[in-house]
C-alpha cells in the first residue's frame, strides 16, 4: 500500500529533517512511527500526505507516485479544534469531505452518521464540535477519516491533546474500528475493543494506518509494527514487529511480558545516544 524510497527532505533554512528513509507498509497494517523529539515524525508523514514536497526520494501510494494530495487518504491531525468547523453540526464536519467523492447529498450524510456511530457518537450529530468535551471533538475527526473510506489513513500524533483516560479510550477506539467491529462499550469501556492482528487485511479491503506518536506504550499497543527514528535527521534505526494476543485491553495486554518487552526495546532505541 505504501512504499517510501529514500526519502530526504531539508527544509530552506538548512535543516535535515529525514534523510534517506526506507519504509514499506502492507495493505490491512497499522504501523506505528516514533523517534526522539524533532526526529521529522510529522515532516515523513507530511511528504506522504502529498503536502509537502520531498527533496529526494520517492513515495508511491497503491503503486501511484505521490504528487500532491492522493485522492484515496486520509489524515487526522493532533490539534481537533483547527480540524472541525465550529460553525458546521458534527454529522456536516464529517460529511463535508465526501464532495470529494461526487455523493450526493442524502448518501453524504448517511454515511456520516454511520462513521459517527462507529465512533459512538451518533447522538451528537447535529450538535456543533465547541459543545463536546475535546475527546468527542477528536472522535469527530476520526469519524470524518472514516467516512471517507480512505485506503490509507495518516494519524499524527492524534491522541496528544487529550487527558490520560480519553487518550486510553481513543486507543481502544482504533483498534475496534480497524477491526471492523465498531466501538465497543462506550467512551468508558475498559475491557478492550478487540483488535484481530491482520484483521484489515480480509478481503484486502481493509485500511492501512501509518501512526506518528511520541508514547511509546500506544506505539506498542495498537500497532502490528512500530518503527524507530533516530535523532535528527530521521533515518529508520529499527522496524520491530509487534505480536500481541487478540484482543488487546488497556490493563491485560500492558501486563503481559511480551508487552513489557516490546516497550523496553522501543524505548531503548528513541532513547540511544
Amino acid at each position: 500500500m505504501l512504499d517510501i524510497t529514500g526519502l530526504s527532505h531539508r527544509y530552506e533554512d538548512g535543516h535535515q529533517a529525514v534523510d534517506g528513509v526506507e519504509l514499506h507498509v502492507d495493505r490491512g497494517e497499522l504501523v506505528s512511527i516514533v523517534g526522539p523529539s524533532g526526529c521529522g515524525k510529522s515532516t515523513l508523514l507530511r511528504c506522504v500526505a502529498g503536502l509537502q514536497r520531498p527533496s529526494a526520494g520517492r513515495i508511491s501510494v497503491a503503486g501511484r507516485a505521490v504528487d500532491g494530495v492522493p485522492d484515496d487518504l486520509a489524515v487526522v491531525f493532533q490539534d481537533y479544534t483547527r480540524s472541525l468547523f465550529p460553525w458546521l453540526t458534527v454529522r456536516d464536519n464529517v460529511a463535508l469531505p465526501l464532495r470529494r467523492r461526487g455523493l450526493a447529498r442524502a448518501e453524504r450524510r448517511a454515511r456520516a452518521l454511520d462513521a459517527l456511530a462507529q465512533v459512538g457518537l451518533d447522538a451528537t450529530a447535529g450538535k456543533y464540535p465547541w459543545q463536546l468535551s475535546g475527546g468527542m471533538q477528536q472522535r469527530v475527526a476520526i469519524a470524518r477519516a472514516l467516512a471517507y473510506r480512505p485506503a490509507l489513513l495518516l494519524m499524527d500524533e492524534p491522541f496528544g491533546s487529550v487527558d490520560a483516560q480519553t487518550r486510553e479510550d481513543l486507543e481502544d477506539l482504533l483498534l475496534a474500528v480497524r477491526g471492523g467491529a465498531g466501538h465497543q462499550g462506550g467512551a468508558g469501556h475498559r475491557g478492550g475493543a478487540g483488535h484481530r492482528r491482520g484483521a484489515g487485511h480480509q478481503g484486502g479491503a481493509g485500511t492501512t494506518i501509518l501512526l506518528v506518536t511520541h508514547d511509546i506504550d500506544e506505539s506498542v499497543y495498537v500497532a502490528d509494527r512500530v518503527v524507530v527514528l533516530t535523532g535528527a535527521p530521521g533515518r529508520v534505526h529499527s522496524d520491530l514487529p509487534v505480536d500481541l494476543p487478540a484482543p488487546r485491553d488497556q490493563i491485560g495486554t500492558r501486563a503481559l511480558p511480551a508487552f513489557v518487552r516490546l516497550r523496553t526495546e522501543v524505548g531503548r532505541a528513541v532513547r540511544r545516544p
